[in-house]
């Protein structure tokens, strides 16, 4: 697997990042943009492999370039098999318009573990992907989850999130797993183009 992680990052991509053992994505003048997979490739619907080394550069710059992929198409979480590397690996934020006044900055997750709160229940809410592109739909998430894993320095780290938050986590971890949002849909007439769905608001009840 690390040898399919250097291809990728090899050459350009690796020459743009400030630094390999940096976590980092600031530099939109010279940034690294990676193709990300639509649905239909089977990268998409393979479970991916546990991460061995975070401080691997090759790790590092992965971590770097989806941030920089992800910011760049505007999404706010990028799992690795959406750019065609099959690891356990997911970067994500959440801006504070989004999160219910929280705001949770750029981060990167490693071989994570999602254990949800049952007894909070589910609920409804409208997704997108960015290897679904111009598509949503309402799908039902856990409210509450302990997201546990490795940062990118490889600390190990535990925390509860609620929310939106919760549920672009369980979103990206879905996708190492070879799972992707329209597989967890109960009525798919909740599912449609973002410009339909615009001129035609759905409530979630």
């Amino acid at each position: 697997m690390g040898a399919a992680v250097r291809e990728l990052l090899g050459g350009p991509i690796a020459q743009n990042i400030r630094s390999p053992n940096h976590f980092c994505w600031g530099n939109h003048a010279n940034m690294s943009i990676l193709k990300i997979a639509r649905m239909g490739h089977p990268v998409l619907l393979a479970k991916a492999g546990l991460v061995e080394d975070v401080s691997a550069p090759e790790i590092q710059a992965l971590i770097a370039a989806m941030a920089e992929t992800m910011f760049d198409a505007g999404g706010v979480g990028l799992a690795a098999p959406q750019v065609h590397v099959g690891l356990r690996l997911f970067v994500f934020r959440v801006p504070a318009s989004r999160g219910e006044g929280l705001e949770i900055p750029l981060r990167a997750v490693v071989n994570p573990v999602i254990t949800p709160n049952e007894a909070a229940g589910r609920e409804l809410g409208w997704e997108g992907c960015l290897s679904i592109p111009g598509l949503r739909a309402a799908v039902p998430r856990w409210r509450e989850v302990r997201l546990s894993g490795l940062d990118e320095d490889g600390k190990v780290f535990e925390e509860a999130l609620t929310g939106f938050a919760a549920r672009v986590v369980q979103h990206e971890a879905d996708h190492l797993e070879g799972v992707l949002y329209p597989m967890r849909m109960e009525d798919f007439s909740r599912f449609g183009y973002n410009e339909e769905l615009d001129r035609y608001p759905q409530e979630l009840l």
